[in-house]
């Protein structure tokens, strides 16, 4: 291979890389504020927070010490109180059982199932204005 080519090709490859790394930081600071925002208008306008429980890859649930709202019907995500965004699937556990799940903060997405299945796309705009008219 000619050597001046792989090295032009390696640059595009790590411009390419760091657009993607941007694009990434901003899409989640965009989608963090935006849940920032729900859970003001939701301290003030309800819907009033639940206790959160996280489910294994078989289907056992598992409490947490997390209060929050779902943000989805599986309620496989959430975001909490003090505006962290949760996927609420975690490993099974036997110590989770006795003391409960606790699952770490993720970074949100705008789009909440963006990779799944078609029909489980769907923008997290959508789903906080749904849960505040609700």
């Amino acid at each position: 291979m000619d050597p001046e080519w792989q090295a032009q090709r390696d640059r595009a490859v790590a411009a390419h890389a760091a657009d993607l790394t941007r694009q990434a930081a901003a899409e989640a600071a965009q989608a963090a504020a935006m849940l920032h925002d729900f859970v003001t208008a939701a301290r003030d306008h309800g819907p009033p927070p639940v206790p959160l429980t996280a489910r294994s890859y078989a289907g056992t649930r598992y409490r947490t010490r997390l209060r929050g709202w779902y943000l989805r019907r599986d309620e496989t995500m959430a975001v909490a109180e003090d505006g962290q965004f949760y996927l609420l699937t975690v490993p099974a556990s036997l110590t989770a059982r006795l003391t409960g799940a606790r699952p770490e903060p993720a970074t949100p997405r705008l789009i909440l199932g963006e990779g799944g299945r078609d029909g489980e796309r769907i923008p997290l705009r959508a789903v906080l204005d749904r849960l505040l008219a609700d």
